[in-house]
């Protein structure tokens, strides 16, 4: 009888947890090693109670026993490092990739915050060149970026958890700029600029393949020809008197980008009997022609100006002249010249037929027929009286052509 109240508690085997005998008929329960949430958060445990009794009879008891969290689990990006590609001259705030971090944590413990970790290059510009979204790790280039001025550049990215204390960790990122194809092919010689035009030097005498010159970065098809990958050029058959002393070759320079851009550059050559001959060097020819085109411009507008004060002097001198002729006319009245009327009109010998003289006052008036009637309007008697008869006033009209 006494053993039928003696009880046997216990739990499964496979659990980390155990029942320790406390006092009569109780027990703790006790973990026998650690425990991880990460691992197993929940663990279902069933106690198993059993009396020494004949028949032994039990009693089962399921409890469920639920891990905490603790931040014990700093964040962790899933790549150590990222390697991201940017084609050059893109748009400005584009999304060029994301990083990603995980904490195993839950809660608080898990929410992630990403960030630009300072530098280590001092030349190095980060804050203009990129940004991270702190909630979702998306990066992003602030500014249009250039191939021939930064082909590539590195940072780190930091992830930090809001448990306490705060974990974090961090990851590297390698942003590559990509060409494209936005220049010209530049030639580094000859040097090319509108004051000094390259001029090459070859003896008529040269063989074919003389090297005439090399394009560092031309054509003129049957005398000349250029090799593509070094830029020589040669000529392709030999000289005769019968070609131009002079040539102008221009060479064109191609690069094989998408779409292709190319650079020109003009070499002028020369061909001599001997290198000791005298020459007349092509990059004078230019300045002097500027200098006399300007000359003849000045002097075009030195004769249109004195030709126009002409024309403008003859115009004025015109009009001031129908401007008296009008007026003149539309008064009606002759001109007589003033003073003292000439005596070599007057009879004053008294011999002729009429025994007094006379004086007439003269007008001539001008026709469109080119004829003038010269008149005597009247005579002009003189101060002297006389007893004889009084003479009769006469006119006379001449015509004169």
């Amino acid at each position: 009888m006494y053993e039928n109240g003696k009880t046997v508690c216990y739990i499964q085997d496979n659990l980390p947890f155990r029942l320790k005998p406390s006092v009569e008929n109780f027990y703790i329960l006790m973990t026998e090693e650690t425990l991880d949430r990460e691992s197993r958060a929940e663990y279902n445990i069933t106690i198993t109670v059993t009396d020494l009794g004949t028949p032994r009879l039990k009693t089962e008891h399921n409890i469920t026993v639920l891990v905490s969290d603790v931040n014990d689990n700093a964040p962790a990006f899933t790549q150590t490092s990222y390697t991201l590609l940017v084609r050059e001259n893109n748009q400005p705030a584009l999304q060029i990739g994301t990083v990603s971090a995980t904490d195993r944590d839950s809660g608080i413990n898990a929410q992630i915050t990403y960030s630009l970790l300072p530098t280590q290059d001092p030349h190095l510009p980060l804050a203009s060149l990129v940004s991270i979204n702190a909630d979702n790790g998306q990066l992003f280039a602030l500014r249009a970026l250039d191939f021939e001025a930064l082909q590539a550049f590195e940072f780190h990215v930091g992830a930090t958890d809001q448990g306490s204390p705060p974990l974090s960790s961090q990851a590297l990122v390698r942003v590559v700029v990509l060409d494209n194809n936005d220049n010209s092919p530049f030639v580094l010689y000859p040097m090319q600029n509108a004051s000094a035009p390259c001029t090459e030097l070859v003896p008529r005498a040269a063989e074919q393949g003389y090297l005439v010159t090399r394009v560092v970065a031309a054509t003129e098809p049957g005398l000349f020809s250029v090799w593509a990958h070094n830029g020589e050029v040669r000529t392709s058959r030999l000289l005769s008197e019968r070609d131009a002393a002079r040539h102008r070759l221009v060479v064109l320079v191609k690069d094989n980008g998408e779409p292709p851009l190319s650079a020109s550059v003009t070499l002028h050559v020369l061909l001599v009997d001997g290198f000791s001959q005298p020459y007349l060097p092509l990059p004078e020819v230019a300045p002097e022609r500027e200098q006399g085109d300007s000359l003849t411009v000045y002097l075009v507008i030195a004769l249109a100006s004195v030709s126009s004060l002409f024309l403008f002097s003859v115009l004025v001198f015109v009009v001031v002249r129908l401007c008296r002729r009008s007026r003149a006319a539309s008064l009606g009245v002759c001109s007589v010249p003033e003073g003292h009327f000439p005596g070599h009109l007057v009879d004053v010998s008294g011999t002729g037929t009429l025994s007094q003289s006379y004086q007439y006052k003269v007008c001539l008036t001008g026709g469109s027929s080119g004829t003038s009637e010269f008149k005597f309007l009247k005579p002009i008697y003189p101060n002297i009286h006389t007893n004889g008869p009084e003479l009769e006033k006469v006119s006379f009209n001449f015509s004169i052509e």
